[in-house]
């Protein structure tokens, strides 16, 4: 069911820049928050005071694996009664490959309740046939399935083409969206140089391979990064690896209610609505 993503009260009065978001289950200007460890009351004041503008929760790392019996549980059903996938990183996939244990991996994220599994190889070296397989078996399970490209390591050379041929192809086997790697500094990482820019070059190049950029959750954990891409794609890009605390000050950039984007209305120089 959809839900109103804004205060009635102040929309009588102000009207938001660059218009209304849809409202959840949405497709498109998806927010997707890091939690690299908050205890079941700040999950709770996260979705009680965010859930309107939150569509995923990414449990980082392997830290499902570091909490008490039952907080991890707690956390899943907070998220998913808030109508908000939850899944864990990335990383923990590629141990559970690493090791041989994916089935079981899968089995296990089903039964504790996740929603959507990450599919990556940030770390590890993970052949196309095994990607594939992933991607398939975590979709017949019922995940929402979410593939990262880019390598974590900084400076790591990946070539941007083959970052574009991998997402196109995750896209072709199933994935749901492909998250682009940005890491929690988004500084010389996956498609960022040192300044935490994306190359006007690569831009192009990716997008010659991603024709909708509404493929791809970007992860832009860096507040120019998230000004830069609503500026070039729109209040309703997908943006990932979001701070907790930053939902309700990116959801502000997204409608224009921010100086940073406000400016861009009040010059006439971009237009979403």
């Amino acid at each position: 069911m959809s839900e109103c993503v804004n205060n009635s009260g102040w929309r009588e009065i102000i009207t938001f820049p660059f218009g209304e978001r849809a409202a959840k289950p949405r497709r498109q200007g998806l927010t997707m928050v890091m939690d690299k460890g908050l205890g079941t009351g700040e999950t709770k004041d996260l979705l009680r005071v965010h859930h309107r503008y939150l569509d995923f929760v990414k449990l980082g790392f392997g830290t499902p694996a570091l909490y008490t019996q039952g907080i991890l549980e707690e956390k899943i059903h907070l998220a998913v009664s808030h109508n908000i996938d939850i899944y864990p990183g990335g990383t923990f996939f590629e141990i559970a490959v690493w090791q041989d244990k994916l089935v079981d991996y899968l089995d296990k994220c089903r039964t504790l309740g996740f929603t959507a599994i990450e599919i990556s190889d940030g770390t590890i070296q993970m052949c196309r046939e095994v990607r594939v397989k992933a991607i398939t078996m975590a979709a017949e399970k019922g995940f929402l399935v979410l593939t990262e490209v880019g390598k974590k390591n900084p400076g790591s050379g990946v070539p941007v083409i083959s970052m574009a041929e991998q997402a196109r192809e995750d896209l072709q086997s199933g994935a749901y969206k492909v998250i682009l790697e940005g890491r929690e500094c988004g500084l010389n990482v996956g498609l960022y140089d040192e300044k935490g820019k994306v190359p006007r070059g690569d831009m192009q190049l990716l997008l010659e391979y991603i024709s909708e950029p509404g493929q791809i959750i970007w992860e832009a954990p860096l507040k120019p990064q998230q000004h830069d891409l609503i500026t070039r794609f729109g209040p309703d890009v997908n943006l990932g690896n979001i701070a907790p605390r930053e939902v309700l000050a990116l959801e502000a950039m997204r409608l224009g209610l921010r100086a940073d984007t406000l400016q861009l209305k009040v010059d006439n120089s971009i237009a979403f609505d």
